[in-house]
């Protein structure tokens, strides 16, 4: 696999979101090909009508709002392609990539880790150096 080169967000890439800030234990749902769990904190996230959620301290630490309801992440992330189809374990459950995917990290030592389809990925990021 190729070294991970840096990314950041494009600007006018903002994502809807609000906190799942209830006396819940959470809920499970199914997306990109496996059970991915919500706790209470997590975030609930719109971008461009993919819906997923976020971890409450990533969220935390990775967005910024702008208006209310309306964040951009402001912190970078380290990619690289997929060479071959797998899956990769997330905060939130297990995600199922294909080759040519990206594998997408929101730190640079490869943890906090998901995956991206190289059309999503090339809309939402541009290189960072």
């Amino acid at each position: 696999m190729q070294t991970p080169r840096k990314y950041q967000k494009r600007t006018n890439q903002l994502v809807t979101a609000v906190q799942l800030d209830l006396d819940t234990e959470g809920f499970i749902y199914k997306k990109w090909g496996g059970n991915q769990r919500c706790k209470r904190g997590d975030w609930l996230v719109n971008n461009q009508g993919d819906l997923y959620t976020v971890d409450g301290e990533v969220f935390a630490r990775t967005y910024r709002q702008v208006k209310t309801g309306r964040y951009v992440k402001t912190t970078p992330i380290w990619a690289t392609k997929a060479t071959s189809d797998g899956q990769i374990r997330t905060r939130e459950g297990m995600t199922h990539f294909k080759a040519g995917d990206f594998l997408v990290s929101n730190n640079e030592d490869g943890s906090d880790a998901y995956a991206i389809t190289p059309e999503k990925f090339d809309a939402m990021y541009e290189p960072a150096d």
